[in-house]
């Protein structure tokens, strides 16, 4: 990691993102892939880019991002987070659009726990009277 970089982690549900920020011309690589490659759907791809048009710093930074754990969504929430945290580390200026934009918070929803006796957490078994 270089001088001028910085590294930040974001998690959502049960994944867990490592983003390192550099100057650059905008190339984000997640696990060694294109992110638009990484990312099949688009909205996700745009999910990621949020903290860059929020803070118009679009194409001024590469983000090089090692993420496991989850799925596609909770691992486009945890990148979406390690960035944001990522560009307030390089300039302190852009924490409040990013607050206000709401990307500053870790997002707490998991899946709740199965309980004893029901086939799911909520879900209960059918009621039969007689």
């Amino acid at each position: 990691m270089s001088s001028n970089s910085t590294l930040k982690i974001g998690r959502r549900k049960t994944s867990t993102a490592r983003v390192i920020l550099t100057p650059g011309s905008g190339v984000i690589s997640i696990n060694k892939l294109e992110a638009n490659k990484y990312f099949k759907t688009e909205n996700l791809y745009t999910e990621i880019l949020q903290p860059f048009e929020v803070t118009g710093t679009t194409g001024t930074f590469d983000a090089q991002v090692n993420v496991n754990g989850g799925g596609f969504t909770g691992q486009a929430g945890a990148i979406k987070l390690g960035i944001a945290r990522a560009l307030v580390e390089t300039n302190g200026e852009l924490k409040s659009p990013l607050r206000k934009a709401g990307l500053m918070t870790r997002d707490p929803r998991a899946v709740e726990r199965k309980k004893c006796g029901q086939p799911k957490a909520r879900k209960k078994f059918q009621f039969s009277k007689r």
